[in-house]
């Protein structure tokens, strides 16, 4: 009596066409295959009879599309703008960004000004801003690009010489999503683009601290204890303690693990916050936690 082939053992050549009799076993002769155009199965390829309860057969695998490798460099790369007044540290930069797989570079600016025009024109992701350039320097640069409406998707990674540059804070006040000092390592830069790119700001707790409290001492900062501004006052008790989180330079993950939240809830409580305060990032939310007395120097 003839068993029927069985499917997941592979050993057969194909199964009988729907409504031809079984094979006669031990012919001598390999089965003919009822499928017209059909080839003998691949072992490797895993191709199989056809069978009509299971639809129409598999399409070759040549002709499908594979997907998408995130290090192939099939998403859409990030689109960066970079503003220098120096020639030589653009053409520093823009080869390192160049080199990376999921980066190009889209134009470069010598001042401010060019840097928002580029920016409009460009069409960039993200600008790569020195803060002092002639003609308009880097924090009003920043200003005009966050205050545009059309390039409401633009970030800006601020670039300065030293990690004490006061100007740093009116960047950040500016619309800033971050800053790095200048001699950073060439990774450490890919990073930040990508960082800010998605989304995140890019702030140090150590250099961001020593950054506010320095400007804190200035005669024009306001004095320890000033009181709340209205937006502050109307965060509830936890998103004041997120807020304090945040400036310390914790991200979602670790506020929720201090708070005792889930994850989803710290994201939760930080787009509440910056909504009631109307801060474009989480950099801006530093700020107004230093300035408003939330958090203090000495106790970061």
């Amino acid at each position: 009596m003839t068993t029927a082939p069985d499917p997941a053992s592979g050993t057969r050549s194909s199964d009988p066409a729907p409504g031809a009799r079984p094979a006669a076993p031990a012919s001598g002769a390999a089965p003919v295959d009822p499928v017209p155009g059909a080839t003998s199965p691949d072992r490797a390829s895993g191709t199989a009879a056809s069978d009509p309860s299971s639809g129409p057969a598999a399409p070759d695998p040549t002709s499908r599309t594979a997907a998408p490798d995130p290090s192939s460099g099939s998403a859409a790369p990030i689109r960066v703008l970079l503003a220098d007044d120096q020639r030589l540290v653009r053409s520093a930069f823009a080869m390192l960004v160049s080199s990376a797989r999921d980066m190009d570079v889209v134009g470069q600016a010598g001042t401010g000004r060019e840097a928002v025009e580029l920016a409009r024109t460009a069409r960039a992701d993200l600008v790569v801003m020195d803060i002092r350039m002639p003609d308009l320097d880097g924090i009003e640069a920043t200003r005009r690009i966050a205050a545009d409406e059309d390039l409401a998707g633009v970030k800006v990674l601020v670039l300065t010489t030293y990690d004490t540059d006061e100007h740093i804070v009116e960047a950040l006040r500016a619309g800033a999503s971050g800053f790095l000092v200048k001699d950073t390592r060439p990774a450490e830069l890919l990073d930040a683009i990508r960082t800010v790119a998605a989304g995140e700001s890019l702030l140090s707790p150590g250099p961001t601290a020593r950054l506010i409290a320095r400007v804190l001492r200035l005669p024009d900062a306001p004095p320890p204890g000033a009181p709340a501004p209205a937006a502050l006052a109307a965060l509830s008790e936890r998103e004041r303690q997120v807020l304090a989180l945040v400036a310390r330079g914790l991200n979602n993950a670790e506020a929720a693990q201090t708070l005792g939240l889930s994850p989803l809830t710290a994201k939760t409580h930080v787009s509440r916050i910056m909504g009631k305060l109307g801060a474009r990032d989480r950099a801006q939310l530093v700020i107004v936690a230093y300035e408003s007395g939330l958090v203090t120097p000495s106790r970061s």
